[in-house]
C-alpha cells in the first residue's frame, strides 16, 4: 500500500513538473528527441556517433559557427543533398556527395536539424517547421 501511495506520489509530481514547462520548451524537447532517431536511422552512419564526421570526406556536423552562419541552408542539405565541395570547415575542404532525402517531410528536417544544431557542442535553440519550410522554397 505504501508503495502504491509513493508511486502515485511520484506521476502526479512528474505532471506537475511537465506542466510547469513552457510551450516552447516542450516543442524543444519534441524536437531534439524526434531529431536523434533521425539522426541515428538517417546520418549516424557517416557524421559518427558524436557528429566528427569522416577524414576529409564527410564534415563534421561539430563546427557551430558553420552550422549558426549557415542555418538557412541546412534544411537544403538534408532534403536535395549535395553534389560539390561544400564547405570549408576549420579550414579544411570538404568534396564528395550527401545523398538526398526527397521524401523526408519538413517536419522531420525541422527535427533533424534541431538536433545537430543542438548536439556536437552547438547551441541553436529550435528550428521550427515554418523555418524550414520557408528555407526550402529558397532552395537552389
Amino acid at each position: 500500500m505504501k508503495f502504491k501511495v509513493i508511486a502515485v506520489i511520484t506521476v502526479l509530481f512528474c505532471v506537475i513538473i511537465a506542466s510547469c514547462q513552457s510551450d516552447a520548451e516542450q516543442d524543444f524537447k519534441r524536437y531534439y528527441t524526434g531529431g536523434a532517431a533521425i539522426y541515428k536511422s538517417k546520418c549516424q552512419n557517416c557524421h559518427g556517433n558524436n557528429g566528427e564526421g569522416l577524414s576529409s570526406m564527410i564534415p563534421p556536423l561539430t563546427d557551430a559557427a558553420y552550422l549558426k552562419k549557415n542555418r538557412a541552408v541546412l534544411a537544403c542539405f538534408v532534403k536535395y543533398g549535395i553534389k560539390e565541395t561544400i564547405v570549408t570547415i576549420n579550414g579544411k575542404a570538404y568534396e564528395g556527395a550527401m545523398p538526398a532525402n526527397v521524401d523526408m517531410p519538413p517536419i522531420e528536417i525541422a527535427k533533424v536539424v534541431t538536433y545537430i544544431g543542438n548536439s556536437f557542442g552547438n547551441k541553436m535553440g529550435t528550428i521550427p517547421v515554418d523555418e524550414v519550410n520557408g528555407n526550402l522554397q529558397k532552395c537552389n
